[in-house]
């Protein structure tokens, strides 16, 4: 059922292009019933000569011309239905199969920070290429074999019965068996190609983790254990595979000694019924030939299952993902805000991302436009958990956030995202050029407006000192960058993006004093006239904030001004502390 499941859903997926399809099913239709009736004209040749000598000439050769003509018109009936199939059949495959890709690249790229934290990339990279890889190969098989064989099975048993039921039941019992043994074969080994598959996974999953952190590998001589690993899965991956292979070996056999007996068993039986006068020597010809297309399409039909059978749990993973659902939901009728004004309300939000441990609990604060926010407090406190809430990468399990008044789950995602900027402690860049990594603040940005960007944000300088400028690729997430140069591309983007609210999640945490005193300055730019909130890792760069708000275990321990907490000589004053002790033991 699962087989059929799958194959009904990836034929589905042609349902944009039905009218083409349906078309090449007419096609198929002609070429197999086209096909099919040639054994039957060339029986009839083979009566017609065997009883040539009981006619004249003229009569012989009159019915000559007859069958000649028939065969003729079924020959170039065949040759144009063919014709179709194959140009269109193809055209159709290739562009559903960049259509699934594009669907699926989208739809990943969709989903919320709840899936992509529990899958890899390399794996969903791997789930993608396969998956519309299968399709397309589905695809065309499905219009240039298998509908025609099914065609094939409802036009050729009836009329093989009508010509001998005899000589037909023999090719029925054969096609029984065909299915049968088919059926068999799957449900012995649909549980170990599923296993199989697994491995393939853990492959792709391995081998991207070691390509994405071959500095890791190198430096701390891996190079050995990586590779060990790789093959010890090579070897379980194999260990898996063959007992499969071996169960479709025994089918072939079966299946080929079940094809050679039904042909001299058709030959034995047409004899005999010559003998007896039932059966004439066109209609063992034609049998023959009948028994001969039959078993090239169940051969066809035979090796097609075995394809999707292995092809089926990538299949299934294709769709698993397809099929997953966002937590975070743009619902269809939401409200594009256009800009913002900056008012943001948490109103008693509480978060778990496993629903047993609490993130955040009854957190209310309320943030007039243009006020900066620090949030302080240990690592785990809620911190980035309260933000990420704010721009929708998870949505709270009770409890309200409002943008400007509005209930946030109520604005379109793509308009609240689009008056949030993020710079984040460690902004990675896509494996472009320098300008197309700036642009993904504003796509239409043109090069004066990247340059002005860059200067505010102190690095039009070394963008300058770069091979060719702006146009210089970066590396793989920037890798060839230094980290102060990343976070000033970062903040020039954000500058770009110009946006009313601005979330600064410890964007200078990871830097020396003196990278950081220029990031700072960045900052203080693009900081200038928007709500910002600022997830703080050095308490001294906090001082000019209009808010504090000091979080533990994922409530609010204390808020107020820099201060005014200090005054209180509480949980802030204590972190501070702390924090001012670990440099002075410094």
């Amino acid at each position: 059922m699962e087989f059929f499941r799958v194959y009904g859903r990836v034929i589905g997926l042609l349902r944009d292009e039905r009218g083409l399809a349906i078309m090449l099913a007419f096609a198929n239709i002609a070429v197999a019933a086209l096909q099919f009736y040639e054994p039957v004209l060339f029986g009839k040749v083979v009566d017609l000569l065997s009883n040539a000598k009981n006619e004249s000439n003229e009569t012989l050769w009159a019915n000559a011309r007859e069958l000649l003509v028939l065969w003729a018109v079924v020959g170039i009936g065949g040759i144009v239905s063919n014709i179709i199939v194959s140009l269109q059949a193809d055209r159709m495959a290739h562009r559903r199969r960049l259509g699934a890709m594009a669907h699926y690249f989208e739809h990943v790229l969709l989903l919320p920070f709840s899936f992509h934290n529990s899958q890899h990339s390399g794996r969903l990279l791997k789930v993608m290429l396969t998956g519309v890889d299968h399709l397309f190969g589905i695809w065309l098989s499905f219009f240039r074999e298998n509908l025609a064989t099914f065609v094939a099975l409802f036009i050729m048993l009836p009329l093989s019965l009508l010509m001998n039921w005899r000589l037909g039941c023999l090719l029925i019992v054969l096609i029984v068996f065909f299915a049968i043994a088919n059926a068999w074969v799957v449900s012995k080994t649909d549980r170990m190609q599923k296993d199989v598959e697994d491995y393939h996974s853990l492959l792709a999953s391995r081998a991207g983790d070691a390509l994405g952190n071959i500095h890791l590998i190198q430096s701390f001589v891996r190079l050995a254990v990586e590779t060990s690993e790789m093959h010890r899965i090579i070897g379980r991956t194999l260990a898996a595979q063959f007992p499969v292979l071996n169960w479709w070996a025994l089918l072939s056999v079966l299946t080929r000694a079940a094809s050679t007996l039904t042909v001299i068993l058709i030959f034995v039986l047409g004899t005999w019924l010559y003998t007896r006068g039932e059966a004439t020597v066109g209609q063992i010809v034609s049998f023959m030939g009948f028994a001969a297309m039959l078993i090239s399409r169940m051969d066809q039909a035979s090796g097609f299952v075995s394809r999707v059978f292995f092809q089926m749990p990538a299949l299934a993973d294709f769709f698993r993902v397809i099929d997953h659902q966002s937590t975070v939901l743009d619902r269809p009728d939401g409200l594009d805000i256009g800009r913002a004004k900056g008012d943001v309300d948490f109103e008693d939000v509480n978060f778990s991302y496993d629903g047993l441990r609490p993130a955040l609990q009854h957190f209310s604060l309320h943030v007039p436009a243009g006020t900066t926010v620090a949030f302080v407090g240990p690592t785990g406190a809620g911190k980035s958990t309260a933000l990420s809430l704010l721009h929708r990468m998870w949505d709270a399990q009770s409890g309200t956030i409002r943008v400007d008044g509005v209930d946030h789950r109520e604005i379109k995602l793509e308009s609240l995202r689009r008056n949030i900027g993020v710079v984040f402690q460690d902004s990675t860049m896509f494996y472009r050029s320098i300008a197309d990594n700036l642009r993904i603040g504003k796509p239409d940005a043109t090069q004066a407006e990247l340059e002005e960007a860059a200067k505010l944000a102190e690095a039009h300088d070394f963008i300058m000192r770069q091979p060719q400028g702006y146009e210089t690729l970066v590396g793989e997430r920037g890798t060839t960058l230094s980290g102060g140069e990343r976070q000033r591309l970062a903040i020039a983007r954000a500058l770009l993006k110009n946006p009313p609210i601005l979330i600064l999640d410890e964007a200078t945490s990871a830097l020396d004093s003196v990278t950081e005193a220029r990031i700072q300055k960045a900052l203080a730019v693009l900081m200038k006239g928007r709500t910002t909130f600022v997830i703080a890792h050095r308490l001294s760069t906090i001082r000019d904030a209009g808010q504090v708000v000091v979080l533990e275990h994922g409530r609010m321990a204390e808020h107020g001004s820099y201060a005014e907490l200090m005054e209180k000589g509480g949980a802030f004053t204590k972190l501070v502390a702390t924090q001012q002790g670990g440099i002075d033991s410094a």
